[in-house]
């Protein structure tokens, strides 16, 4: 596949000065300066970085997606601008800021912003991560991200045909689609043996995104977040559960800006290559709305 795999996420929002204590006491990432001096940046193993809070007057997320090298990137950009979808190219200016060095950027169908990139520029310095024995990315990427917009079909159609990703599975929702179907779909899409990189859903939320997905190494790992998320007093979106189509143990709670985060553990890999399917249950149990 042309995409490797999610390689870091950007969030901007009005409260990005809420991120840092989040990001590292809940979920527990490696804060770290950057070239933005405004923005805080997250590490979860030998990468520059893997989420960056930047501070902004509206939320936006925006995707940024690594591909193997300057051959793969000129491949993709041309695959893009052949189907129609206008491409910048960034300066080497511009790349290096964002600690890469190849890097290009374009909106998919959804309004997202989009960053396609190669060559990570590392600083070997070891993460530290005291709270998390580890985070498991590697081929995999940063994990998963899932974006909510109107134009499902159109931005699916683009992951799919033109980027190369795979749809996994679906799970039809009891909610009409903007396109007048009387249900909508959920699509989660693959680039790499993680189940699912990418998900796209017709629901309206702040800046597209609907939550992302950390997956830490060990079960306990989980277990201790969950603590963490308790002993703070943090909102809790959705209670532990497995999920029934990537097989994640999992909690979603809430950043304080209102993002919400999935902490998980034991992700499926999935064998190439693997059928589509529809699933009917989003977990085989839990998962379910706190009480109120």
């Amino acid at each position: 596949m042309p995409i490797r795999s999610l390689g870091y996420l950007l969030w901007q929002t009005p409260q990005a000065d809420t991120w840092r204590e989040f990001g590292t006491e809940v979920l527990g990432m490696m804060a770290v300066d950057g070239p933005d001096p405004d923005a805080t940046y997250f590490r979860t193993d030998d990468r520059p970085f893997r989420f960056v809070a930047v501070p902004g007057d509206e939320p936006q997320v925006t995707l940024g997606f690594e591909v193997d090298d300057d051959l793969d990137l000129e491949d993709v950009v041309r695959a893009l601008e052949d189907g129609g979808t206008k491409v910048e190219l960034a300066t080497d200016e511009e790349a290096r800021r964002r600690l890469v060095t190849g890097l290009a950027r374009f909106e998919d169908p959804a309004g997202v912003p989009v960053e396609l990139y190669h060559g990570p520029v590392l600083d070997h310095e070891p993460v530290q991560t005291p709270l998390v024995s580890r985070f498991v990315t590697g081929e995999q990427g940063m994990g998963h991200v899932v974006v909510g917009t109107e134009r499902v079909t159109a931005t699916v159609d683009l992951y799919r045909r033109v980027l190369g990703f795979r749809r996994r599975n679906t799970m039809r929702l009891a909610m009409p689609d903007p396109d007048g179907t009387p249900y909508s779909v959920l699509h989660f899409l693959g680039c790499n043996p993680r189940h699912h990189t990418l998900g796209v859903v017709a629901m309206p939320f702040p800046g597209n995104l609907v939550h992302f997905m950390l997956e830490a190494a060990e079960l306990d790992d989980v277990g201790r977040a969950y603590d963490r998320v308790h002993d703070r007093k943090v909102p809790i979106a959705m209670t532990l559960g497995r999920h029934s189509n990537d097989r994640m143990v999992s909690f979603y709670c809430m950043a304080p800006d209102g993002a919400m985060v999935e902490f998980g553990w034991g992700g499926l890999a999935v064998d190439e290559p693997e059928t589509t399917y529809e699933i009917t249950k989003t977990s085989f149990w839990g998962h379910r709305p706190p009480r109120r």
